[in-house]
């Protein structure tokens, strides 16, 4: 059965950091793409950022770009979500996936297994 757990999300002011972390288990880590989304209040899900299976390509949503930066340990089963410079609009339930393969990164059907998802409170 394959499992993927989000943990380090909470309550921090603006302009602090987190780092939120997902492992999985039941699932060959290595072969597949692992992708950040998040989801607060208005319905859709929003691409965060991702990275590739080696972990030689990242990919981040231009509202993160400069401020996020994801990372991966393939031997741990962990890929990793650095927050910095904290905003309001950046509260959310923030979510991981893995995605085999190559695929089209920013799209959520894209995705074969979801973490339940961590929840991030950021105060003005």
């Amino acid at each position: 059965q394959v499992k993927l757990v989000e943990a380090g999300g909470g309550l921090v002011q603006a302009g602090g950091s987190l780092r939120l972390s997902c492992a999985g288990s039941g699932l060959t880590f290595s072969n597949y793409a692992m992708g950040w989304f998040r989801q607060a209040p208005v319905p859709a899900r929003e691409f965060v950022g991702a990275i590739s299976w080696s972990g030689s390509s990242t990919y981040y949503a231009d509202s993160v770009k400069g401020r996020f930066t994801i990372s991966r340990d393939n031997a741990k089963n962990t890929v990793y979500l650095q927050m910095n410079s904290l905003k309001p609009e950046d509260t959310a339930v923030y979510y991981c996936a893995a995605a085999v393969g190559s695929p089209r990164v920013a799209v959520p059907d894209e995705y074969d297994y979801w973490g339940q998802g961590t929840q991030v409170t950021v105060s003005s």
